[in-house]
């Protein structure tokens, strides 16, 4: 039996043109994972989202997103991954 209960989802004000971001750091303890997207532009970083979830969580956005990636080149073709920046990042 399936739940067809709706729910009504607020999109605040402020999060409707999004952030961008071209860097992410992802760290984790046993009870939830923690993902800090920022926008690298040396000489500096900032961070312009935190998300934090648990894992049973994180485990289904990898799957929506590997989905999303394979749609998305059956689309408009095979992607390459970006280079990953040079020299250390890290928090001040």
């Amino acid at each position: 039996m399936t739940n067809n209960k709706e729910i009504k989802i607020e999109f605040p004000a402020g999060l409707k043109g999004g952030v961008y971001a071209n860097n992410l750091l992802i760290t984790h303890t046993k009870e939830e994972f923690m993902m800090d997207f920022m926008v690298l532009a040396p000489p500096q970083g900032t961070v312009t989202a935190r998300v934090i979830t648990s894992p049973g969580h994180m485990k289904r956005i990898i799957k929506a997103l590997q989905e999303n990636l394979a749609k998305y080149e059956a689309s408009f073709g095979k992607l390459t991954e970006a280079e990953l920046p040079q020299g250390t990042i890290g928090f001040q």
